[in-house]
């Protein structure tokens, strides 16, 4: 596949220097700016497959461009370079991402060879992704919601968690799927808001809860017994009688509380905090596993980690993600792989998407990875095909 690159660099010998890099690659055609003006008209004339920009520049400086870039209707994939310090490339990384753009590569100056080929392996991977995203330009309306609860439409997805120690599949994250009649397979940003918004969200919880203990008990009649975790909007702790209900209901249905493992997700809080600690202590003592969700985003705090009954610690993806290329990023990494493992919880790391990802995090000895490099959330019986395909070790 031919990619189209423009090259922002202000410095005549590195402009000079990586048109010369570029230019080797097959299937590349480089075109390059001396700053963020002129890049910026560039892009706004061509379309782009990536752009490499500089951040230390006179006049727009790097981040003043990507400010600017992120406002195009055509926003191509972004790599950053600079002679800066690697927290500040990859402060710049993280506002380019939350901007919306997708940032494949933070090199530091001067950019060898091999950092430009990994850039094009990023764009070949990235394009592979890609897949035409159906347009479902109505909001689901709240018969919509009930309809779908009612016909079996809204159902739980398995994404396996594995072990790095063995390589096996260890457990499972259930994961909220529409198959829907029209629009076929729809993720959660597509229904979720409205479901929220319509106080369903209890509702889905109860469904999902007895999709996954039937799928446990098909699994088990085939000699896999896999713990599975459902993620739990932590404002549900508001209330009181939550943990007796979720108990007397996975026990009706011939559940075990001990296969079965929440995970509060961090986006939302409850109205009193002494009601998160109850709840999440009653929760635990009627025998269900406790995961601190995306840990290092948004609200999580090293003192909720250490003050919450949890057995499950998952690291959210942010950390995971340029975690090879950025120190900062492996050692923070680091320490809370080492806390997690000394408070005695089972760290899974979220959001695994490379071969280096995971050889650095089995380097820190992180226990669990989950993510695409593993599999994507897929449907009951294609977990049992995952299951029965399983081998030790990981390649």
């Amino acid at each position: 596949m031919s990619y189209r690159v423009l090259i922002v660099e202000d410095h005549p010998f590195q402009h000079e220097y990586l048109l010369n890099l570029f230019n080797e690659q097959a299937d590349v055609c480089v075109e390059s700016a001396k700053d963020g003006s002129e890049a910026l008209e560039c892009v706004k004339k061509q379309r782009f497959d990536l752009v490499l920009t500089d951040l230390m520049m006179p006049g727009m400086d790097g981040v003043q461009f990507i400010q600017k870039l992120a406002k195009l209707p055509h926003k191509p994939a972004l790599a950053i370079m600079s002679t800066a310090s690697r927290r500040i490339i990859g402060s710049a990384s993280l506002a380019a991402k939350s901007m919306g753009l997708s940032v494949i590569g933070q090199l530091s100056k001067p950019v060898v060879a091999l950092g430009v080929s990994k850039l094009i392996e990023r764009l070949d991977t990235l394009h592979a992704g890609a897949k035409p995203t159906a347009r479902y330009n109505v909001v689901p309306d709240r018969k919509m919601l009930e309809r779908a609860l009612s016909q079996g439409e809204l159902v739980a997805w398995f994404q396996p968690k594995k072990s790095l120690v063995d390589g096996r599949i260890v457990a499972a994250e259930a994961l909220a799927r529409w198959v829907h009649p029209e629009h076929g397979v729809l993720m959660p940003a597509t229904f979720l808001p409205a479901m929220i918004k319509f106080g369903l969200l209890e509702e889905l919880l109860w469904l999902f809860i007895e999709q996954t203990i039937t799928a446990q008990e098909n699994w088990k009649k085939q000699r896999f017994d896999i713990p599975v975790s459902i993620n739990l909007p932590t404002c549900m702790l508001d209330s009181d009688d939550l943990a007796d209900r979720l108990h007397a209901f996975v026990l009706a249905r011939g559940g075990n509380p001990a296969r079965l493992s929440f995970e509060l997700m961090e986006s939302s809080t409850t109205r009193d905090i002494s009601r998160y600690y109850a709840g999440a202590c009653r929760i635990r003592m009627k025998g269900f596993g406790l995961a601190q969700d995306d840990f290092g985003q948004g609200y999580s705090s090293y003192f909720n980690l250490v003050s919450t009954p949890f057995t499950e610690l998952k690291i959210d993806r942010a950390l995971v993600h340029g975690c090879v290329e950025n120190e900062s990023l492996a050692a923070a990494l680091g320490s809370i792989i080492a806390l997690g493992r000394k408070l005695g919880l089972d760290v899974v790391a979220e959001g695994v998407e490379t071969q280096e990802e995971l050889a650095l995090l089995r380097d820190l000895q992180c226990e669990r990875v989950q993510g695409f490099l593993i599999s994507p959330a897929v449907s009951v019986s294609h977990f049992y095909d995952l299951l029965n395909a399983d081998e030790p070790g990981m390649h």
